[in-house]
């Protein structure tokens, strides 16, 4: 018998036809292929091969199989929860009626039934579509990131504090029971970016990064003991495991057509061929909130996805708004899984005639009782993080504002564009927009080989490019990078594919929808994110994009692969040369942020 009804209603278009759509999004081995037949109006199954169907009694919803559930909230005539077919946690069945069983992709990629016993010689917790396996693999995504991580940051990093560890101190602000800093801003860190209040001195950025360092910073007893980046560096393989079960479970719930290898594939490209990859090795402040920001909305997505688990997705989104703020607007996702939902068990998300009939149709098809539970458990923990966040600016700078971390209050050269423009508007659009899509490379003029030392051939100029690398002299340098960042087409072209998918389906538009919020928000930004390699506002959105990867179902054919290496090799580059001292020739940096391109 098949665990729950039709939790997955209308997750292509809004309805309950799940066989027009060809959607088997949750089943698990055991349950019948949704193209067994097409859910009709009073909520039978009308098959599409022509057996007689079987129609469950009236308010007892049908399982995918045709058969009556009556498991968990079926026997109440509400769907059960999603978890019990497409949840990322869930152990699939060990057997299941022969006649039921639906076909399998293998994790090559080759058709064929799964084994649903471990084969001889396979070990269980490698069975495929196990639990453990999942586990397993996201935990090898998680290790592989860290050692890299790891090593290209290096051992500065990891042995010392970092000259930006502001989250430190906010941390340690809190241990002594205060907000300000107790020892005002640390001279080290050159009086960058802290908030001057009322003879005062404050962290002005989102402070969950420091809730995650407290009880580090009170073992080591000081900001300064404290090595920052070394934390972040372990913080930093999170995300893309975390990726790795999102893309399993839409896997798992037939939403996504991607095999078992490309889902890992995936998951190290978000870690290693996106500018994640030197947010990650980074540790100062500014990206410090991308890391944990970026692993804070993947786990939201895995629990936000079919409304599984309301409160955790809310906690989740919680941490990621108290990191990075645009994130707050990614609550769209469970807001309307909820909905869809809800709607489940009467015709599921209206989808025809105008926006009008579709919202009273909608009125009436909502089972609120479930809705409630949904939305309230999710709601708790953002409201509380809401309300914190109020009450901390107001007792820090007067205003019950919960975006207003102090950003305003910035002794910074471009203060005056923020008094004058506001943090957010129009105004800033066009020079984000550059940034995002046209800074390049440049090359040394008059046809130079290298900007510095004697004029080189290609292949004289090439060695000693790679010797400078490593730290030899003379060095080429043959190109400079602006450090506004370049563009995000030129350090992930993979995200060309996003372009043109395969197949729209309800999830691609809803995350797409998702991702749009954030994108446009981050581009009315006072600031282009500088300083940077590349265009790190992404990573707040990066996790969707490579889940829009995923469902748009393109093949990872030749170009493919040769964008996904030059994303890597750009990426490994800008980490391995980025604010690092022996390699600044690398880089033009103008302080007051007006020179977008290369100078003259």
């Amino acid at each position: 018998m098949a665990k729950g009804p039709e939790s997955d209603a209308g997750r292509d278009d809004g309805s309950t036809n799940l066989a027009a759509r060809g959607d088997t999004s949750g089943l698990e081995e055991g349950d019948a292929p949704a193209s067994s037949g097409v859910a009709t109006g009073d909520g039978s199954l009308e098959p599409l091969d022509g057996r007689a169907s079987t129609k469950p009694p009236s308010g007892a919803p049908a399982a995918r199989d045709g058969s009556l559930d009556t498991s968990g909230d079926a026997a109440r005539g509400e769907p059960a929860t999603p978890a019990d077919h497409g949840s990322a946690f869930a152990e699939a069945p060990a057997d299941g009626p022969a006649d039921a069983a639906p076909p399998m992709t293998a994790t090559d990629g080759s058709e064929g039934a799964l084994d649903a016993e471990p084969r001889k010689g396979n070990r269980s917790w490698l069975r495929a579509e196990s639990r453990s396996r999942r586990l397993l693999l996201a935990l090898l995504v998680y290790v592989v990131c860290v050692l890299v991580f790891a090593a290209v940051a290096g051992k500065p990093r990891l042995t010392q504090h970092t000259a930006f560890n502001h989250y430190a101190h906010l941390a340690d602000a809190w241990i002594h029971g205060r907000q300000d800093l107790r020892n005002g801003a640390p001279a080290y860190a050159m009086g960058n970016d802290f908030a001057e209040y009322n003879g005062k001195t404050y962290i002005s950025f989102p402070p969950f990064p420091a809730v995650l360092m407290v009880p580090f910073v009170a073992m080591a007893g000081s900001p300064e003991e404290f090595r920052d980046g070394q934390f972040l560096v372990w913080l930093a393989g999170v995300g893309p495991a975390v990726l790795f079960l999102v893309l399993e479970k839409l896997r798992r719930g037939r939403t996504s057509q991607r095999t078992e290898g490309e889902n890992l594939a995936l998951a190290f490209l978000l870690a290693f061929g996106t500018v994640y990859f030197f947010t990650a090795v980074e540790g100062t402040v500014w990206f410090a909130a991308h890391v944990v920001g970026l692993g804070a909305v993947a786990l939201y997505l895995l629990f936000a996805l079919d409304a599984e688990r309301p409160f955790l997705a809310g906690l989740c989104l919680a941490a990621a708004w108290t990191s990075r703020p645009s994130t707050m607007l990614l609550g769209v996702v469970f807001a309307i899984e909820a909905l869809r939902i809800a709607t489940a068990a009467r015709g599921g998300l209206p989808v025809e005639g105008s926006l009008e009939a579709r919202l009273r149709a909608l009125r009436t098809r909502i089972d609120f009782g479930l809705l409630a539970r949904k939305i309230v458990p999710f709601a708790i923990p953002i409201a509380a993080s809401i309300a914190l966040a109020s009450t901390s600016n107001y007792l820090r700078f007067g205003t019950m504002d919960p975006s207003a971390f102090g950003h305003e209050h910035l002794s910074v050269v471009w203060k005056g564009r923020i008094q004058a423009w506001g943090l957010f508007g129009y105004h800033y659009l066009p020079k984000n927009l550059g940034v995002m899509l046209t800074i390049l490379p440049w090359r040394p003029p008059q046809h130079m080989a290298c900007f510095e030392g004697q004029p080189l051939g290609f292949v004289a100029s090439l060695v000693a490019f790679v010797k400078g690398l490593f730290g030899q002299h003379p060095a080429c340098t043959p190109f400079r990078i602006n450090e506004h960042g370049l563009a995000l087409w030129f350090t992930t072209p993979l995200y060309f594919w996003l372009f043109r998918p395969k197949s729209r389906t309800y999830t691609f538009n809803l995350v797409a929808l998702a991702a749009f919020l954030p994108f446009t928000l981050d581009l009315l930004y006072q600031n282009s994110g500088w300083r940077q390699f590349g265009y790190r506002f992404s990573n707040d959105y990066a996790v969707l994009l490579f889940v829009l990867l995923a469902l748009g179902g393109r093949p990872m054919g030749a170009l493919w692969k040769a964008c996904a290496v030059w994303s890597v090799a750009w990426n490994l580059f800008g980490a391995a040369t980025f604010d690092r001292g022996d390699h600044e020739r690398f880089y033009f940096r103008e302080g007051t942020q007006t020179v977008l391109y290369q100078n003259d």
